[in-house]
């Protein structure tokens, strides 16, 4: 596999390449290009961040509106005043094609926690049969002891048996 092949590290160098000739061409124009120098290079270090999968504020989806969070700009300065950049990270996006670690982090944690969720209703669907089962079991007893009483009772010839000491655990 070359370097080419591999699209995690080359793309958020491609994004800080851009980014740097963008920001140098901006601020050689002049005053206001000072501002847009700052403003190119707060979106390219973000698209560097996002795409290597480590924000620090956003988010961390690959997505507009987390690169302007992430770059700590109103989401109207990609979608108009910096279209350029903003075709460059979904370019730079298509191109990764992966996931971000934090994602993948997230995705795998979502999968694991889903697993034991299904064991978890499992467990529990077992012991509410079981525990249907065992109130059956206890009524039918109490149905019995009940009639072996009332029996008991009405022929007189049985008794019951008064325990004199305590029963050991």
């Amino acid at each position: 596999m070359t370097d080419l092949d591999q699209p995690g590290p080359r793309t958020g160098s491609i994004a800080d390449s851009v980014g740097r000739l963008l920001a140098q061409a901006a601020d050689a124009s002049g005053d206001r290009g000072a501002t847009d120098a700052k403003e190119i290079t707060a979106i390219t270090d973000a698209m560097v961040r996002l795409l290597a999968g480590t924000p620090l504020r956003s988010d961390g989806k690959l997505t507009v509106k987390s690169l302007a969070a992430e770059a700590g700009l109103l989401r109207n300065k990609l979608t108009h005043k910096h279209t350029g950049l903003k075709d460059l990270f979904n370019a730079l996006v298509i191109a990764q094609n992966t996931r971000p670690a934090l994602t993948e982090d997230l995705h795998r944690d979502n999968d694991e926690l889903r697993a034991r969720l299904a064991k978890i209703t499992h467990e529990r669907n077992e012991l509410k049969t079981a525990n249907a089962h065992f109130a059956r079991v206890v009524h039918v007893l109490e149905v019995e002891n009940h009639q072996l009483r009332t029996s008991a009772e009405e022929h007189g010839n049985v008794r019951a048996l008064r325990r004199s000491s305590p029963v050991p655990p």
